[in-house]
């Protein structure tokens, strides 16, 4: 009999308050190469003209499609308790989302 804990599969995960905050991003521009794929999040603000990069994050094209799989499955959880969420590329949003010019 070997001493192993009883769950090998258990993660701990750690996150500081600084990232538990959360970063709002209302944009997310994806690239790839045959190595890897590159998802920058962007809060664009409405009427700026220049917005950018609030974090990037860089996987494996493995690690890419599990996360496009769980959120599938995550936005299908979410419309089976809360509704359909509006496809936008259904709605015309005008590219200042109805807001003022932003000037400085």
């Amino acid at each position: 009999m070997t001493n192993q804990p009883e769950n090998l599969n258990q993660l701990n995960i750690e996150i500081s308050e600084e990232t538990a905050e959360g970063t709002y991003a209302n944009l997310a521009i994806i690239t790839h190469s045959h190595a890897e794929f590159v998802v920058d999040f962007v809060n664009v603000m409405p009427g700026a003209p220049k917005s950018k990069v609030k974090s990037r994050i860089i996987m494996t094209p493995f690690h890419a499609k599990r996360l496009m799989k769980a959120m599938i499955d995550n936005v299908q959880k979410f419309e089976a308790a809360n509704g359909n969420i509006q496809d936008l590329e259904a709605v015309e949003i005008p590219f200042n989302f109805g807001g003022p010019t932003a000037e400085a």
